[in-house]
């Protein structure tokens, strides 16, 4: 039979628990800290992305319109059909990664679209810098 020492042994006690516990969520900490860096850089490459489009519908709209969007009509014209595109230029205007609408500004031969980061203000550093597609172009 079994002895009352022998099952008392079997099983873990409360402070090897605790301890183990407390290694697992150390560890997780980690991994989210990790995990956060890699986050960030998936959003910024995502602007990255749909500034490229939002340029090239932009630019496919002055070919078309012999002009840019002005400030006024702003990136939801892209999404009007015209003859030669029944289903407009974008099939919706984007919002960013972070859920905020892009800003669009335009000059006579150029345009820029930003998008004001995390925070969805101007100003800010890391994950709420704000983004433009004139930086990301110089670069």
């Amino acid at each position: 039979m079994y002895s009352k020492r022998s099952s008392r042994r079997a099983a873990f006690s409360l402070v090897e628990l605790i301890v183990v516990m407390v290694i697992l969520g150390m560890l997780a900490g980690l991994v989210a800290i990790k995990t956060r860096g890699y986050l960030v850089n998936a959003r910024i490459n995502a602007v990255k992305t749909e500034f490229a489009t939002i340029a090239e519908a932009l630019e496919t709209f002055r070919i078309e319109e012999n002009r840019y969007p002005t400030d006024d009509e702003g990136l939801e014209i892209l999404t009007q059909p015209t003859e030669t595109w029944p289903e407009g230029f974008l099939s919706k205007v984007p919002v960013d990664p972070w859920g905020n609408p892009y800003l669009y500004f335009v000059s006579d031969q150029s345009f820029e679209v930003v998008s004001l980061g995390a925070d969805g203000r101007e100003g800010g550093q890391g994950e709420e810098a704000d983004w433009s597609s004139e930086i990301l172009n110089e670069s």
